[in-house]
Protein backbone atom coordinates (compact mmCIF):
# COMPACT_ATOMS: atom_id res chain seq x y z
CA UNK A 1 0.00 0.00 0.00
CA UNK A 2 1.68 3.50 -0.58
CA UNK A 3 1.09 6.30 1.75
CA UNK A 4 -1.01 9.65 1.43
CA UNK A 5 1.23 11.92 0.48
CA UNK A 6 -0.65 14.41 2.13
CA UNK A 7 -1.40 12.65 5.18
CA UNK A 8 2.04 12.33 5.78
CA UNK A 9 3.38 15.88 5.23
CA UNK A 10 1.40 17.05 8.15
CA UNK A 11 2.82 14.34 10.21
CA UNK A 12 6.06 15.66 9.42
CA UNK A 13 5.44 19.30 9.88
CA UNK A 14 3.98 18.71 13.70
CA UNK A 15 7.18 16.78 14.51
CA UNK A 16 9.10 19.91 13.16
CA UNK A 17 7.13 22.39 15.02
CA UNK A 18 7.13 19.67 18.62
CA UNK A 19 10.94 19.44 18.21
CA UNK A 20 10.72 23.75 17.60
CA UNK A 21 9.46 24.23 20.33
CA UNK A 22 11.28 22.07 22.90
CA UNK A 23 14.22 23.58 22.07
CA UNK A 24 12.76 27.15 23.17
CA UNK A 25 13.45 28.40 26.69
CA UNK A 26 9.89 28.68 28.77
CA UNK A 27 9.68 32.14 29.66
CA UNK A 28 10.86 33.58 32.83
CA UNK A 29 8.16 33.65 35.48
CA UNK A 30 8.01 36.68 38.09
CA UNK A 31 9.42 35.60 41.53
CA UNK A 32 6.98 35.08 44.31
CA UNK A 33 7.01 37.70 46.86
CA UNK A 34 8.03 36.57 50.59
CA UNK A 35 5.22 36.49 53.05
CA UNK A 36 5.72 38.97 56.13
CA UNK A 37 7.19 37.28 58.86
CA UNK A 38 4.65 36.90 62.09
CA UNK A 39 6.15 39.28 64.40
CA UNK A 40 8.18 37.39 67.57
CA UNK A 41 5.58 37.01 70.31
CA UNK A 42 7.36 36.47 73.54
CA UNK A 43 5.88 34.08 76.32
CA UNK A 44 6.23 35.45 79.35
CA UNK A 45 4.57 33.75 82.77
CA UNK A 46 3.45 35.76 85.78
CA UNK A 47 2.67 33.68 89.44
CA UNK A 48 -0.14 33.76 91.68
CA UNK A 49 -0.47 32.19 94.73
CA UNK A 50 -3.25 32.02 97.26
CA UNK A 51 -6.13 30.01 98.97
CA UNK A 52 -8.28 28.51 95.75
CA UNK A 53 -9.42 25.66 98.09
CA UNK A 54 -10.47 25.58 101.92
CA UNK A 55 -12.37 28.44 103.97
CA UNK A 56 -10.60 31.12 102.66
CA UNK A 57 -11.14 30.17 99.00
CA UNK A 58 -13.62 33.12 98.42
CA UNK A 59 -10.59 35.78 99.19
CA UNK A 60 -7.96 33.49 97.27
CA UNK A 61 -9.91 33.34 94.24
CA UNK A 62 -11.18 37.21 94.70
CA UNK A 63 -7.35 37.79 94.54
CA UNK A 64 -6.65 35.27 91.21
CA UNK A 65 -9.34 36.99 89.64
CA UNK A 66 -7.98 40.17 89.83
CA UNK A 67 -4.80 38.75 88.53
CA UNK A 68 -6.27 37.52 85.67
CA UNK A 69 -8.21 40.85 84.79
CA UNK A 70 -4.70 42.47 84.56
CA UNK A 71 -3.09 39.83 82.34
CA UNK A 72 -5.94 39.87 79.81
CA UNK A 73 -6.15 43.56 79.88
CA UNK A 74 -2.05 43.65 78.58
CA UNK A 75 -2.72 41.22 76.30
CA UNK A 76 -5.26 43.40 74.90
CA UNK A 77 -3.34 46.21 75.00
CA UNK A 78 -0.69 44.48 72.89
CA UNK A 79 2.59 45.47 75.07
CA UNK A 80 6.33 45.52 73.74
CA UNK A 81 9.26 45.21 75.76
CA UNK A 82 12.45 45.61 73.51
CA UNK A 83 10.54 45.70 70.44
CA UNK A 84 9.32 42.06 71.17
CA UNK A 85 5.12 41.52 71.22
CA UNK A 86 4.36 39.76 74.72
CA UNK A 87 1.44 37.69 75.46
CA UNK A 88 1.88 37.19 79.50
CA UNK A 89 0.34 33.82 81.03
CA UNK A 90 -1.06 33.19 84.58
CA UNK A 91 -0.09 30.02 86.56
CA UNK A 92 -2.31 30.47 89.11
CA UNK A 93 -1.53 27.77 92.26
CA UNK A 94 -3.27 27.00 95.13
CA UNK A 95 -1.42 27.19 98.69
CA UNK A 96 -4.83 26.34 101.05
CA UNK A 97 -3.48 29.34 103.46
CA UNK A 98 -1.09 26.83 104.71
CA UNK A 99 2.71 27.81 105.18
CA UNK A 100 4.11 24.05 104.62
CA UNK A 101 2.23 23.73 101.41
CA UNK A 102 2.72 27.93 100.16
CA UNK A 103 6.62 26.42 100.14
CA UNK A 104 5.84 24.01 97.76
CA UNK A 105 3.52 26.19 95.57
CA UNK A 106 6.57 28.53 95.66
CA UNK A 107 9.17 26.26 94.66
CA UNK A 108 6.00 25.22 91.79
CA UNK A 109 6.18 28.25 90.78
CA UNK A 110 10.03 28.81 90.33
CA UNK A 111 9.89 25.64 88.39
CA UNK A 112 7.45 27.21 85.92
CA UNK A 113 9.84 29.52 85.53
CA UNK A 114 7.57 32.26 86.28
CA UNK A 115 9.21 35.91 86.30
CA UNK A 116 7.35 37.27 88.99
CA UNK A 117 4.61 36.00 91.53
CA UNK A 118 1.32 38.30 93.21
CA UNK A 119 0.98 36.47 96.41
CA UNK A 120 0.94 35.00 98.97
CA UNK A 121 -3.07 36.42 100.50
CA UNK A 122 -1.44 34.91 103.67
CA UNK A 123 1.58 36.62 105.69
CA UNK A 124 1.92 33.35 107.62
CA UNK A 125 2.36 32.02 104.01
CA UNK A 126 3.81 35.03 102.40
CA UNK A 127 7.08 34.68 104.87
CA UNK A 128 8.38 31.13 104.35
CA UNK A 129 7.42 31.66 100.55
CA UNK A 130 9.62 34.63 99.99
CA UNK A 131 13.13 32.99 100.76
CA UNK A 132 12.34 31.17 98.11
CA UNK A 133 11.43 33.47 95.77
CA UNK A 134 14.43 35.51 96.81
CA UNK A 135 16.91 32.51 96.44
CA UNK A 136 15.76 32.23 92.90
CA UNK A 137 15.99 36.35 92.51
CA UNK A 138 11.85 36.05 91.63
CA UNK A 139 10.49 39.52 93.22
CA UNK A 140 7.02 38.90 94.49
CA UNK A 141 4.33 41.19 95.47
CA UNK A 142 1.58 40.45 98.20
CA UNK A 143 -1.73 42.38 97.36
CA UNK A 144 -2.94 41.40 100.66
CA UNK A 145 0.04 39.96 103.15
CA UNK A 146 0.25 42.82 106.10
CA UNK A 147 2.66 41.26 109.01
CA UNK A 148 5.53 43.59 109.05
CA UNK A 149 8.11 40.63 109.30
CA UNK A 150 7.44 40.05 105.61
CA UNK A 151 9.61 42.93 104.33
CA UNK A 152 11.78 42.61 107.30
CA UNK A 153 14.07 39.63 106.22
CA UNK A 154 16.06 42.15 103.88
CA UNK A 155 15.22 40.27 100.75
CA UNK A 156 15.23 42.42 97.57
CA UNK A 157 12.59 40.58 96.17
CA UNK A 158 9.77 40.91 98.68
CA UNK A 159 7.16 44.32 98.06
CA UNK A 160 3.62 44.76 99.11
CA UNK A 161 0.82 46.73 97.93
CA UNK A 162 -1.06 47.23 101.35
CA UNK A 163 -0.22 49.25 104.55
CA UNK A 164 1.60 46.67 107.17
CA UNK A 165 0.09 45.65 110.60
CA UNK A 166 2.53 47.80 112.28
CA UNK A 167 0.55 50.56 110.65
CA UNK A 168 -3.11 48.91 110.91
CA UNK A 169 -2.79 47.47 114.42
CA UNK A 170 -1.85 51.29 115.70
CA UNK A 171 -4.79 52.42 113.47
CA UNK A 172 -7.42 50.39 115.34
CA UNK A 173 -6.07 51.06 118.78
CA UNK A 174 -5.80 54.87 118.28
CA UNK A 175 -9.55 54.76 116.43
CA UNK A 176 -10.73 52.24 119.40
CA UNK A 177 -9.33 55.10 121.82
CA UNK A 178 -10.13 58.29 120.31
CA UNK A 179 -13.33 57.05 118.18
CA UNK A 180 -15.04 55.02 120.54
CA UNK A 181 -13.63 56.09 123.97
CA UNK A 182 -12.67 52.30 125.10
CA UNK A 183 -11.73 52.23 128.30
CA UNK A 184 -10.87 48.38 128.34
CA UNK A 185 -10.46 45.58 125.30
CA UNK A 186 -10.12 41.88 125.26
CA UNK A 187 -8.05 40.76 122.68
CA UNK A 188 -8.28 37.51 120.87
CA UNK A 189 -5.97 35.97 117.88
CA UNK A 190 -5.98 33.15 115.62
CA UNK A 191 -2.31 32.19 116.18
CA UNK A 192 -1.26 33.02 112.37
CA UNK A 193 1.02 35.21 111.43
CA UNK A 194 -1.56 37.56 110.03
CA UNK A 195 -3.71 37.57 113.52
CA UNK A 196 -1.36 37.36 115.93
CA UNK A 197 0.64 40.37 114.44
CA UNK A 198 -2.05 42.74 114.13
CA UNK A 199 -3.47 41.75 117.48
CA UNK A 200 0.37 42.25 118.70
CA UNK A 201 0.61 45.79 117.46
CA UNK A 202 -3.44 46.59 118.30
CA UNK A 203 -2.30 45.58 122.29
CA UNK A 204 1.22 47.33 122.34
CA UNK A 205 -0.61 50.66 121.16
CA UNK A 206 -4.07 50.38 122.83
CA UNK A 207 -1.51 49.99 126.17
CA UNK A 208 0.81 53.25 125.45
CA UNK A 209 -3.36 54.80 125.35
CA UNK A 210 -4.59 53.78 128.53
CA UNK A 211 -6.90 51.48 127.07
CA UNK A 212 -6.63 48.32 129.96
CA UNK A 213 -6.31 44.86 128.34
CA UNK A 214 -8.40 42.61 130.74
CA UNK A 215 -7.62 39.57 128.36
CA UNK A 216 -5.73 38.17 125.97
CA UNK A 217 -6.68 34.71 124.69
CA UNK A 218 -5.68 32.64 121.49
CA UNK A 219 -7.86 30.59 119.17
CA UNK A 220 -6.41 28.77 115.76
CA UNK A 221 -7.50 29.75 112.60
CA UNK A 222 -9.69 26.38 111.96
CA UNK A 223 -11.94 26.63 115.00
CA UNK A 224 -15.29 27.86 114.89
CA UNK A 225 -16.21 27.36 118.52
CA UNK A 226 -15.47 30.52 120.89
CA UNK A 227 -17.87 29.66 124.38
CA UNK A 228 -15.18 28.64 126.54
CA UNK A 229 -13.26 31.74 125.43
CA UNK A 230 -16.31 34.05 125.01
CA UNK A 231 -17.40 33.09 128.88
CA UNK A 232 -14.03 33.95 130.18
CA UNK A 233 -13.77 36.77 128.75
CA UNK A 234 -17.65 38.14 129.72
CA UNK A 235 -17.15 37.99 133.57
CA UNK A 236 -14.86 40.85 132.55
CA UNK A 237 -17.13 42.92 131.15
CA UNK A 238 -14.51 44.80 128.48
CA UNK A 239 -15.75 47.52 126.93
CA UNK A 240 -14.75 46.03 123.07
CA UNK A 241 -13.47 42.58 121.78
CA UNK A 242 -10.46 42.93 119.26
CA UNK A 243 -10.46 39.73 117.24
CA UNK A 244 -7.26 39.31 114.69
CA UNK A 245 -8.03 36.71 112.20
CA UNK A 246 -10.34 36.09 108.98
CA UNK A 247 -13.86 35.87 108.67
CA UNK A 248 -14.63 32.18 109.25
CA UNK A 249 -13.60 32.77 112.39
CA UNK A 250 -14.88 36.19 113.26
CA UNK A 251 -18.23 35.68 112.33
CA UNK A 252 -19.26 32.44 114.22
CA UNK A 253 -17.29 34.73 117.30
CA UNK A 254 -19.29 37.69 116.87
CA UNK A 255 -22.68 35.39 116.68
CA UNK A 256 -21.28 33.70 120.03
CA UNK A 257 -20.90 36.83 121.68
CA UNK A 258 -24.90 37.63 121.06
CA UNK A 259 -25.58 34.00 122.32
CA UNK A 260 -24.19 34.86 125.65
CA UNK A 261 -25.23 38.31 125.84
CA UNK A 262 -21.91 40.13 125.48
CA UNK A 263 -22.83 43.46 125.49
CA UNK A 264 -18.86 44.66 123.82
CA UNK A 265 -18.20 46.40 120.78
CA UNK A 266 -16.49 43.75 118.22
CA UNK A 267 -13.51 45.15 116.45
CA UNK A 268 -10.90 43.45 113.88
CA UNK A 269 -8.76 43.93 110.92
CA UNK A 270 -8.98 43.63 107.03
CA UNK A 271 -9.27 39.80 107.11
CA UNK A 272 -13.21 40.40 108.34
CA UNK A 273 -13.72 42.94 106.38
CA UNK A 274 -15.69 40.60 103.85
CA UNK A 275 -19.10 40.50 102.14
CA UNK A 276 -18.59 36.90 103.52
CA UNK A 277 -18.23 37.99 107.06
CA UNK A 278 -21.87 39.58 106.62
CA UNK A 279 -23.42 36.29 105.30
CA UNK A 280 -22.18 34.14 107.63
CA UNK A 281 -22.85 36.12 110.38
CA UNK A 282 -25.95 37.23 109.53
CA UNK A 283 -27.85 40.27 112.15
CA UNK A 284 -25.42 39.74 114.70
CA UNK A 285 -22.58 41.18 112.45
CA UNK A 286 -24.89 44.68 112.52
CA UNK A 287 -22.52 47.37 114.28
CA UNK A 288 -19.42 45.11 113.81
CA UNK A 289 -16.25 47.51 112.89
CA UNK A 290 -13.06 46.71 111.16
CA UNK A 291 -10.04 48.00 109.12
CA UNK A 292 -8.49 47.55 105.78
CA UNK A 293 -5.87 48.84 104.32
CA UNK A 294 -6.74 50.94 101.26
CA UNK A 295 -9.23 53.35 100.16
CA UNK A 296 -12.72 52.76 100.10
CA UNK A 297 -13.30 50.64 96.25
CA UNK A 298 -15.53 52.94 94.72
CA UNK A 299 -13.60 55.90 96.00
CA UNK A 300 -10.00 54.54 94.52
CA UNK A 301 -9.16 56.47 91.59
CA UNK A 302 -9.78 53.45 89.28
CA UNK A 303 -12.35 52.01 91.56
CA UNK A 304 -15.47 52.75 89.56
CA UNK A 305 -13.69 51.31 86.65
CA UNK A 306 -12.68 48.36 87.88
CA UNK A 307 -15.94 47.14 90.03
CA UNK A 308 -17.71 47.35 86.66
CA UNK A 309 -15.43 45.52 84.45
CA UNK A 310 -15.02 42.76 87.66
CA UNK A 311 -18.69 42.07 88.14
CA UNK A 312 -19.24 41.42 84.08
CA UNK A 313 -16.33 39.34 83.86
CA UNK A 314 -17.26 36.94 86.84
CA UNK A 315 -20.49 37.86 87.91
CA UNK A 316 -19.73 38.88 91.40
CA UNK A 317 -19.05 41.63 93.54
CA UNK A 318 -15.13 42.34 94.25
CA UNK A 319 -14.56 40.38 97.52
CA UNK A 320 -11.55 42.29 99.34
CA UNK A 321 -7.94 42.31 97.13
CA UNK A 322 -8.39 42.17 93.87
CA UNK A 323 -7.94 46.14 92.72
CA UNK A 324 -4.18 45.10 94.74
CA UNK A 325 -3.83 41.95 92.80
CA UNK A 326 -4.65 44.07 89.28
CA UNK A 327 -2.15 46.11 90.11
CA UNK A 328 0.68 44.57 91.13
CA UNK A 329 0.87 42.67 87.95
CA UNK A 330 0.68 45.95 86.05
CA UNK A 331 3.53 47.21 88.43
CA UNK A 332 5.71 44.32 86.61
CA UNK A 333 4.75 44.69 84.19
CA UNK A 334 5.79 48.35 84.11
CA UNK A 335 9.30 47.80 85.46
CA UNK A 336 9.84 44.90 82.87
CA UNK A 337 9.06 47.59 79.67
CA UNK A 338 11.31 50.31 81.93
CA UNK A 339 13.90 47.59 82.13
CA UNK A 340 13.64 46.17 78.35
CA UNK A 341 13.60 42.90 79.48
CA UNK A 342 11.63 40.08 81.18
CA UNK A 343 14.15 38.78 82.64
CA UNK A 344 14.02 38.97 86.66
CA UNK A 345 17.67 40.26 87.01
CA UNK A 346 17.22 42.75 84.94
CA UNK A 347 13.78 44.35 86.10
CA UNK A 348 13.44 43.51 89.05
CA UNK A 349 16.02 46.88 90.42
CA UNK A 350 13.19 48.85 88.53
CA UNK A 351 10.77 47.09 90.57
CA UNK A 352 12.10 49.21 93.69
CA UNK A 353 11.90 52.49 91.73
CA UNK A 354 7.78 52.55 90.75
CA UNK A 355 6.09 55.47 90.88
CA UNK A 356 2.71 53.96 89.28
CA UNK A 357 -0.70 55.70 89.62
CA UNK A 358 -2.90 52.29 89.68
CA UNK A 359 -6.60 51.09 90.63
CA UNK A 360 -6.04 51.63 94.06
CA UNK A 361 -4.18 55.14 93.60
CA UNK A 362 -0.42 55.99 94.01
CA UNK A 363 1.87 52.90 94.48
CA UNK A 364 5.67 53.39 95.41
CA UNK A 365 7.77 51.33 97.77
CA UNK A 366 10.02 52.13 100.37
CA UNK A 367 13.50 50.89 101.00
CA UNK A 368 12.08 47.32 102.20
CA UNK A 369 9.51 47.00 99.93
CA UNK A 370 6.75 48.42 101.81
CA UNK A 371 4.04 50.63 100.64
CA UNK A 372 4.64 54.39 100.63
CA UNK A 373 1.60 56.52 102.42
CA UNK A 374 -0.43 53.41 102.78
CA UNK A 375 -4.39 54.75 103.64
CA UNK A 376 -6.01 52.32 105.97
CA UNK A 377 -10.36 52.68 105.89
CA UNK A 378 -12.18 52.01 109.25
CA UNK A 379 -15.58 50.33 108.69
CA UNK A 380 -18.94 49.42 110.43
CA UNK A 381 -21.50 46.95 109.58
CA UNK A 382 -24.71 49.37 108.78
CA UNK A 383 -28.39 47.73 107.33
CA UNK A 384 -26.12 44.44 106.30
CA UNK A 385 -23.29 46.27 104.45
CA UNK A 386 -20.05 47.67 105.27
CA UNK A 387 -20.41 51.62 105.68
CA UNK A 388 -17.19 53.30 105.86
CA UNK A 389 -16.21 55.51 108.70
CA UNK A 390 -12.77 57.12 107.83
CA UNK A 391 -9.65 56.99 106.37
CA UNK A 392 -6.43 57.45 107.79
CA UNK A 393 -2.62 57.87 106.62
CA UNK A 394 -1.21 55.55 109.25
CA UNK A 395 1.46 56.78 111.16
CA UNK A 396 5.11 54.83 110.39
CA UNK A 397 7.01 53.06 112.33
CA UNK A 398 6.92 49.41 113.91
CA UNK A 399 3.78 49.85 115.85
CA UNK A 400 4.18 50.91 118.92
CA UNK A 401 2.33 54.00 119.26
CA UNK A 402 3.81 56.60 121.52
CA UNK A 403 3.09 56.77 124.76
CA UNK A 404 0.79 59.82 124.69
CA UNK A 405 -2.58 60.80 124.22
CA UNK A 406 -4.88 59.93 121.16
CA UNK A 407 -3.10 61.05 117.96
CA UNK A 408 -4.88 64.09 116.61
CA UNK A 409 -7.01 63.91 113.58
CA UNK A 410 -4.16 62.76 111.29
CA UNK A 411 -4.91 63.56 107.48
CA UNK A 412 -8.53 61.80 108.09
CA UNK A 413 -11.73 62.31 105.30
CA UNK A 414 -14.71 61.32 106.60
CA UNK A 415 -17.07 59.92 104.12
Amino acid sequence: MHKHPIRSLAVALTAALLVAACGQEAPPTAPKAEAPKAPEVLTVKIGSASPLTGPQAHIGIDIRNGVQLAIEDANAANVEIAGKKVKFEMVAEDDEANPTKATTVAQKLVDAKVVAVIGHFNSGASIPASKIYSDAGIPQISPSSTNPKYTEQGFKTTFRVVAHDGQQGPTLARFAAKTLQSKSVAVIDDSTAYGQGLADNFEATAKSLGIKVLAREHTTDKDTDFKAILTRIKGKKPDLIMFGGIDPQAAPMIKQMKDLGIQAKFIGGDGMQTPNFIKLAGDASEGAMASIPGLPKDQMPGGKTFLDKYKTKFNQEVELFAPMGYDSVMVFIEAMKRAGSSDPAKFLPEVGKTTYNGVIGPIAFDDKGDLKNGPITLYVVKGGKWEPLETVKPETGAGTAPAAAPAPAQETAKK
